[in-house]
């Protein structure tokens, strides 16, 4: 398999997760630093290019589709324009191993977190369904 297959199928994964709104750079930056030997901040990089035209592309359907709620936008947009320049410029400096090492951590918390939040939900509604249960037998 040639090298362009190779980023093809890791272009077309990240495009799928990131139409879902998973964030394909959270798969895309592991697949072509592992895969592709690329060094970690230019994975990030073509990451960023990549993520341009996708985001735009999702923006529009979610916009289309009433499911953004701008005024919420702000809160989130302004604070990380901002940091999102100032760490920037840090980025560019950072040794590619330690990135990758961030990057890692960074995806086991959110695994972590996922988890957790989940299986919260999971056992939260499973004793509202026993008591559903419990109710539904009850006879007047």
């Amino acid at each position: 398999m040639s090298e362009g297959w190779l980023y093809f199928a890791i272009g077309l994964t990240g495009g799928i997760l990131g139409g879902m709104g998973m964030g394909g750079g959270t798969l895309f930056i592991p697949l072509i630093t592992i895969f592709m030997n690329v060094e970690q901040v230019t994975a990030q990089a073509v990451n960023l290019i990549a993520f341009v035209p996708m985001a735009l592309v999702t923006l529009i359907i979610h916009i289309k589709n009433k499911l953004v709620d701008f005024p919420s936008v702000w809160y989130l947009l302004l604070p990380s324009l901002i940091t999102t320049v100032i760490t920037s410029f840090y980025a560019v400096d950072i040794k590619s191993e330690i990135l990758k090492k961030c990057f890692g951590i960074f995806l086991v918390i959110i695994a972590v977190a996922m988890f957790v939040s989940e299986g919260y939900k999971f056992f939260k509604n499973r004793k509202g369904r026993k008591a559903n249960k419990n109710l539904t037998n009850i006879k007047l």
